[in-house]
């Protein structure tokens, strides 16, 4: 198959990584991945390309939206996102096309996509199926009755199915988008999509660092790095009280897009702490989760995952602007894998004693109990959907 896969990922990079992730695992096919947020330096398997439109991003806020090239309009960027976008409909005529978030987000991206939604209905961009790829877990939104119509009168009107990446059994999408009996198109939950570190992986990377075994590993981290600075803060401030615990490691991963005067205050910081390393970004994250005895960060789909595909007992300080992250926190601490705090708990002498606490839970112990399948379940099902639709969807 010709795929398709727009993700715009605008704050985070959460949504760029699951999307690609199930990108990969689409392995007998062509995938064409569409972006149009920050740049992320990542390697990509052979049959994805990646197609970048001119960039656009939101503020913290998620109020405003303007061009990743401050020297542009907004205006210009969007008429030739528009006129890309339909070239490549144009001349790929996909078997498949994934929209990642949309209609349920990304309601400022109508302008591009409601075009090629339109064509495609019609029949004047072949006859692609049309697929939704949602989380979890929805923002709640200020008029949720009209952002719910609004909703499913575009995923009604303009999609053949809906993917959930989440397994039932923990969230379910009810819980966040009341209106969810009246989809009148398959909905199918996928399991959660995680990518999974190599059995050896942490092991490799503890003797590549020379992290002797009775040495702790501690590795904080805040997905895209827009947002999570308090947390580093907070870190540091315990590190500065554990300083005399020899045995302490601490790798620090601000996220690429950290504003450069929080990154420049940490890395200044913790150059004068033995023992502690700060970096934007690694390709190696879930290695260092696996070899690590302690994760502390935010709650954001993929950290999460990746934290219970890896094993590692963690500390989750959520995102408080929305339920989003805080739900999902509360529902894994309810399942007893992970371990939610809250601001007061960023007290140093009280992140400490969390982390001692932590500590003392063996490397590995986190046995998750929901499905981290949901990769290679939502390329299984796009396969069996696309090629025998009766089927796949009775």
């Amino acid at each position: 198959m010709k795929i398709i896969h727009y993700c715009q990922h605008v704050l985070g990079i959460g949504h760029y990584f699951r999307s690609l992730e199930i990108a990969r695992a689409l392995h007998r096919h062509q995938v064409v991945f569409v972006t149009g947020g920050p740049s992320v330096d990542v390697d990509l398997p052979p049959h994805v390309t990646e197609y970048r439109l001119p960039g656009l991003k939101m503020d913290v806020n998620f109020s405003e939206l303007s061009p990743t090239d401050e020297n542009r309009s907004l205006a210009g960027v969007q008429e030739e996102r528009q006129a890309i976008l339909y070239s490549l409909f144009a001349d790929t005529v996909p078997d498949l096309f994934v929209v990642e978030l949309y209609p349920f987000g990304r309601k400022r991206f109508g302008f591009e996509l409601l075009p090629i939604l339109e064509r495609l209905s019609d029949g004047n961009l072949g006859p692609a199926k049309v697929v939704c790829s949602l989380r979890d877990i929805l923002v709640e939104k200020e008029a949720q009755p009209a952002y719910e119509r609004r909703v499913l009168d575009l995923l009604n009107r303009y999609f053949d199915a809906l993917l959930v990446h989440a397994d039932p059994s923990m969230i379910s999408l009810e819980e966040t988008f009341v209106s969810a009996a009246d989809i009148r198109l398959p909905v199918v939950y996928t399991g959660f999509v995680t990518a999974r570190p190599d059995a050896d992986a942490g092991v490799k990377l503890r003797n590549r660092l020379e992290i002797r075994d009775d040495c702790l590993l501690v590795v904080a981290s805040a997905g895209g790095g827009k947002v999570g600075a308090a947390l580093f803060r907070a870190v540091l401030d315990a590190c500065a009280l554990m300083k005399n615990r020899s045995n302490l490691r601490f790798h620090i991963f601000t996220g690429p897009f950290m504003p450069e005067v929080d990154f420049a205050a940490l890395s200044d910081r913790a150059a004068s702490m033995p023992g502690v390393q700060v970096a934007r970004f690694t390709q190696e994250f879930l290695s260092f989760l696996a070899a690590a005895d302690l994760s502390i960060s935010m709650a954001g789909y993929n950290t999460c995952m990746n934290i219970l595909a890896a094993g590692v007992p963690a500390l989750l300080w959520p995102f408080g602007q929305n339920r989003e992250q805080r739900l999902r926190a509360e529902k894994l601490a309810a399942l007893g894998d992970l371990t939610l705090i809250a601001d007061a708990d960023l007290k140093p002498s009280r992140l400490v004693l969390l982390m001692e606490e932590t500590l003392k839970r063996t490397r590995g112990s986190v046995k998750p109990q929901v499905n981290l399948d949901g990769a290679r379940e939502t390329a299984r099902w796009l396969e069996a959907w696309c090629g025998q639709e009766e089927s796949a969807t009775s």
